[in-house]
């Protein structure tokens, strides 16, 4: 028997995926067919906007099939009313499955409701590749304004991610660069955790998808954004897809002994209650806010992380803000809770004056130069 000390925690912790995940272009042509295996009878919670993207091969596609389905459309945020309004539905429809078709708001909307009913079948259609919602074990809630509320931890997960790259490929590539913004800033946000928490391997495995999506990007990024301007599907950008999806979302997935929250993240939680800030897309948010972080962790942006917010678009300095800007700079900075029982998880000190002079040097410098 060994009698060496051990040199860190037992290893302890979970990962959450979903039963399949599918992606290729056409996909959608296959919808049926892939979901036919699994429920005979469908509602499908969308957006108009991601409803046009997919039909009429979708419901050509389900009809072939034999599948029974009737369709809700979501014009608003994920608030718990919505959540309310679709579960109450789909009780009455009877339908076994939910087909997800669209952004975050639809498919946390969707993924909130089949997890709080627990005997259902979710099919997730991602329509862009914005973020990881579609595999993120998280249901983020907002009011009806778009101010965050909630990230609810989930327990269910989709049985099925289909992903078909030709209607990513079409989408605006706006949504392409938010998402590898808020990807990348997995890494930028678990690597510190990483550095002052060693010998934990929930950690480990988390920050080493991180990274991997990290290095896909490197690689990558800007060859994928170029074919989403061409609308072409190729090799870097079905990279991109997956790193922004599933590299993300399992980064996201991972929970072990510690309670790791991401700065970037809770800064970006504050500034969706902004009102000026409403038509920045989540991604831009994040990165905005990941130059915040890097403010207060080196007290200058990284010039590696700088280059790259640079390269896909994220906004650098907050838009015109009504009342007095410099009170609204510093409330801002005031509202920002970062969870107290984590502040000394990081290796540097995260402080409403940090915070503060983070916020106050984007005004001072112009770091899009």
């Amino acid at each position: 028997m060994s009698t060496d000390q051990p040199l860190s925690t037992p290893a302890q912790f979970t990962i959450k995926s979903p039963g399949n995940y599918l992606q290729q272009p056409g996909l959608v042509h296959q919808v049926g067919e892939r979901i036919r295996p699994l429920v005979g009878h469908l509602r499908i919670l969308t957006s108009p906007q991601a409803w046009r993207a997919v039909n009429p091969a979708l419901e050509e596609s389900l009809n072939r099939e034999g599948l029974r389905w009737q369709v809700e459309f979501l014009t608003g945020e994920c608030t718990d009313a919505a959540i309310a309004q679709f579960r109450n539905n789909l009780l009455e429809q009877g339908a076994e499955g939910i087909l997800a078709i669209g952004g975050g708001r639809v498919l946390d909307t969707a993924k909130a409701v089949n997890d709080a009913l627990g005997d259902r079948q979710l099919i997730a259609l991602p329509t862009l590749a914005a973020t990881c919602a579609a595999w993120s074990p998280l249901a983020i809630i907002y009011n009806e304004e778009g101010g965050h509320l909630d990230s609810r931890a989930l327990n269910a997960m989709p049985a099925l991610i289909l992903v078909d790259s030709d209607i990513i490929a079409r989408a605006d590539v706006r949504y392409l660069r938010s998402g590898i913004v808020d990807a990348l800033a997995k890494w930028v946000e678990f690597d510190p955790w990483q550095r002052h928490n060693p010998h934990h391997l929930a950690l480990e495995v988390k920050v080493s998808a991180a990274r991997q999506a990290y290095d896909a990007f490197l690689r990558w990024g800007e060859e994928a954004v170029a074919a989403n301007k061409q609308q072409q599907v190729t090799t870097a950008l079905e990279k991109v897809i997956e790193a922004n999806i599933v590299l993300a979302g399992l980064a996201n997935s991972v929970r072990g002994e510690l309670d790791t929250p991401g700065l970037a993240h809770v800064i970006h939680d504050t500034l969706t209650h902004q009102p000026e800030l409403h038509d920045w897309l989540h991604g831009e948010k994040v990165g905005f806010s990941l130059l915040i972080q890097s403010l207060v962790e080196y007290g200058q942006p990284d010039a590696q992380l700088l280059s790259l917010l640079k390269i896909y678009g994220s906004p650098l300095r907050l838009p015109v803000l009504a009342g007095e800007r410099s009170a609204r700079i510093a409330q801002i900075a005031a509202d920002i809770q970062f969870p107290q029982k984590s502040l000394g998880g990081l290796p540097f000190a995260v402080t409403a004056e940090a915070l503060h002079r983070a916020l106050r040097a984007t005004e001072e410098q112009d770091f899009a130069a």
